[in-house]
């Protein structure tokens, strides 16, 4: 996979003067400029299945703002990660804090209320009901209004109008009243980042966004993420490397279910292990 353009001039800018450092091997501060506060924290986290540690003593922090991409081969952990921060999975040991606060033991519907939400790898969208009506559910819910409750007019309009702004935002104008079934898989994923987007979240954690996307879909839902408002922190994970070093401003790798390198997408580019990880060898090249 080749590099783009744009990072390969930040790769020979970066050569001149004082060189990147190398990619940390466990997670340190945040990139340098003003301070920015850790939004999530990760801390020693294992999370095994029998005898099987799919996780093993994770440390990481993403910080408020941040595009913080988690990447590493197949079976490194990532998903398993993933679904502890969530609160789909309890940890073996270690712990999980969102804005300061301990949500280790708290369920998805409580850290959902804190300002998390996610996607997820296969979309999981109401395929019975229109593109509007799937943002409604979402939106609803954050303004404290039941599905089961019909709202005064007025308000009901104010709701429809903010899920179309939504649906604008993620580039589905005009596809308001089809059905979700009807969308293409890349129109799924946009409604699917709608709905996301509908609950306000502070923190979006976005699972293989681009997976089963054709290049045209994939570089329309870059520049939708991209484009995000920066009170909106994301965290994702993806295989298409074009994608992550292309949004990402910070990259964690992980390895055998083991915290490998952090740091930004050059250094984690130049990082002898990251490359050794994913082809076995230190010739990385039509990777990165």
């Amino acid at each position: 996979m080749r590099i783009g353009q744009a990072g390969a001039a930040a790769a020979d800018e970066g050569s001149q003067g004082e060189r990147e450092q190398p990619a940390q091997r466990a997670p340190g501060p945040a990139p340098t400029g003003r301070a920015v506060s850790a939004l999530l924290e990760v801390s020693g986290v294992t999370r095994c299945f029998g005898e099987l540690r799919a996780v093993d003593d994770v440390t990481l922090s993403v910080s408020e703002g941040a595009r913080h991409a988690l990447i590493g081969p197949n079976g490194a952990g990532k998903s398993t990660l993933f679904n502890v921060v969530a609160g789909a999975l309890r940890p073996t040991a270690g712990r999980v804090r969102l804005a300061g606060r301990d949500v280790t033991r708290l369920p998805e519907w409580r850290r959902a209320r804190l300002g998390l939400a996610r996607t997820f790898q296969h979309s999981s969208v109401l395929l019975h009901c229109t593109a509007v009506e799937n943002v409604l559910v979402s939106v609803q819910r954050e303004a404290g209004v039941a599905a089961r409750m019909l709202p005064a007019p007025r308000r009901r309009r104010a709701l429809v109008d903010q899920c179309l702004e939504l649906l604008d935002t993620v580039g589905l104008a005009g596809r308001e009243h089809l059905r979700a079934a009807a969308l293409s898989h890349g129109e799924r994923r946009q409604l699917e980042l709608a709905v996301a987007l509908g609950a306000r979240p502070r923190l979006l954690l976005l699972d293989e966004p681009a997976a089963g996307m054709s290049p045209a879909e994939t570089a329309r839902l870059t520049e939708l993420v991209r484009g995000l408002p920066r009170e909106v922190t994301v965290l994702l994970i993806e295989h298409d490397l074009d994608v992550v070093f292309g949004l990402a401003d910070r990259v964690t790798v992980l390895h055998l279910g083991r915290h490998l390198a952090t740091g930004t997408p050059q250094q984690v580019r130049a990082d002898p292990a990251v490359r050794e990880a994913y082809l076995g060898a230190s010739d990385a090249a039509e990777l990165f």
